[in-house]
């Protein structure tokens, strides 16, 4: 068998699938053209960046005293961890964000960085919901909403692909099982 078919057939894979990912990408953003849609996903954007998190724990060291400092200063740690990983990752394979190259792309906020992959406002929101969730089971009513708002945000607003998106969400649900298994 020629080893160069099989290479030839990944990449031509891979080609559909990241111009598939390019439409997806573009349909999310359309989203961004109806004013009350681009200022939901703006202020979840927003909050994404650490504010509501900030936000939630100290609601719960409010709510449980003592008993929320660990498992909040976990959750804090695993963010520092988590903000280790995806910026050696988005330093090695530098893709650039959709916003960078498709015209087509209108984003409403500055991204924090000119790379794409992966999400770091997806791996945080993942990373923090398992956890506040798995403290405080009664507010996955709230959480989940809310991290699946950050996460959509980042493809809304025309700065994340699917695939980034998706990567984040996977790294931030390895960093809470591992953070939570330690505490």
């Amino acid at each position: 068998m020629n080893p160069v078919r099989p290479r030839l057939a990944g990449a031509a894979l891979l080609a559909r699938y990241l111009d598939w990912e390019a439409l997806v990408t573009e349909r999310c953003n359309r989203a961004h053209g109806v004013p009350p849609l681009r200022c939901v996903f703006s202020w979840a954007s927003r909050l994404g960046d650490g504010i509501g998190w900030y936000l939630f724990a100290a609601v719960m060291v409010l709510l449980h005293g003592p008993e929320a400092w660990l498992p909040m200063a976990a959750m804090l740690l695993s963010g520092a961890v988590g903000v280790i990983i995806y910026v050696a990752i988005k330093r090695r394979t530098a893709r650039l964000r959709p916003l960078h190259r498709n015209d087509r792309i209108h984003a409403s906020v500055a991204p924090l960085d000119q790379y794409s992959f992966p999400s770091g406002h997806t791996l945080h929101a993942v990373n923090f919901g398992i956890q506040l969730v798995a403290f405080e089971p009664a507010l996955v009513w709230l959480v989940l909403p809310f991290a699946l708002l950050v996460a959509a945000s980042r493809m809304v607003l025309g700065l994340h692909y699917l695939s980034d998106v998706l990567a984040g969400a996977g790294i931030g649900a390895v960093i809470a099982a591992a953070c939570l298994m330690l505490i």
